[in-house]
């Protein structure tokens, strides 16, 4: 059923008061120009609701969902029910299915990123166990692709790494499997700390990874930032002073009418070569002035 943002809060709470499972709510407008980012990106207030919200209640198979519906309508002063359709939920195995989804990834000429439930296609590669979870990172996106790829294609052996938003870790783990010597991973989000700190113990790499708020100002021989574009060109300043003369910046999460404002933002301390693109996804890299 499709709500406003006003009457949004007392319906979520009556379906669950009238017995529903679980209640999911997503942007009515998701996947078309309308659609409402609900996050704070730095230099952006974040908005605190959606306009238009798709509410989906998942009930019992036995439960009276429409005496449950009409319940919670009442009990959320709403008189009149916003249209709504039913569809059964087929019983499945979800984490059969869930895996089933994620295959071995060839990320780049010697990195797979592989599911701890599968075998690697190439035991003689370069491989990262690394499962689906909460932080960002698996190795399917472009934007992670494209930073994997630089890795596999510049790293020099013995540099040091800071992975600037690091997500899963992933890059950071690449890093440490590639020959990097000191490799560090920031985040803001404390669950990405925590999964970047779980993948590289599960894939025995020696790196370290901090709180945004918490990280030593200590800059690398490359960083890497994997986030949007907006951040990037907030973040800007802080990259440069976090990479080391000579040093080089990869910067990935950017869309092509993007990729321009973007490196600009950095041409200050940077020189900026030529953008690569990934299946509508930009990568730009650069060589840090003395």
């Amino acid at each position: 059923m499709i709500i406003d943002a006003a009457r949004l809060t007392a319906l979520s709470d009556a379906l669950i008061e009238a017995g529903a499972l679980s209640v999911d709510v997503a942007d009515a407008h998701a996947g078309t120009q309308g659609e409402t980012p609900l996050f704070g990106e730095p230099g952006r207030a974040p908005e605190t609701a959606f306009g238009l919200n798709r509410v989906i209640a998942l009930f019992a198979p036995d439960a009276d969902w429409s005496a449950s519906l009409q319940r919670a309508m009442t009990a959320a002063g709403l008189p009149i029910a916003p249209e709504y359709k039913i569809s059964e939920v087929e019983e499945q195995d979800w984490v059969r299915l869930t895996q089933s989804q994620f295959e071995p990834i060839r990320a780049s000429t010697r990195l797979w990123i592989v599911p701890s439930w599968h075998a690697s296609p190439d035991p003689a590669a370069i491989n990262i166990v690394l499962d689906p979870g909460l932080a960002f990172g698996t190795g399917s996106h472009p934007t992670t692709r494209l930073c994997l790829d630089w890795l596999d294609r510049n790293m020099s052996p013995g540099c040091s790494v800071l992975d600037y938003g690091c997500g899963s870790g992933i890059l950071a783990i690449a890093a440490a499997k590639l020959g990097a010597t000191r490799v560090r991973g920031v985040d803001i989000d404390e669950q990405a700390v925590l999964s970047s700190r779980y993948n590289a113990q599960r894939n025995c790499v020696d790196a370290e990874f901090f709180n945004a708020d918490d990280a030593p100002p200590e800059p690398a021989d490359v960083v890497l930032a994997n986030i949007l574009s907006n951040p990037l060109k907030v973040l800007a300043p802080l990259l440069a002073t976090l990479t080391l003369p000579g040093g080089r910046l990869v910067l990935s999460g950017i869309l092509p009418l993007q990729a321009a404002d973007v490196a600009e933002a950095y041409r200050a301390w940077f020189d900026i070569e030529s953008p690569v693109t990934d299946d509508g996804w930009v990568r730009l890299s650069g060589t840090r002035l003395d």
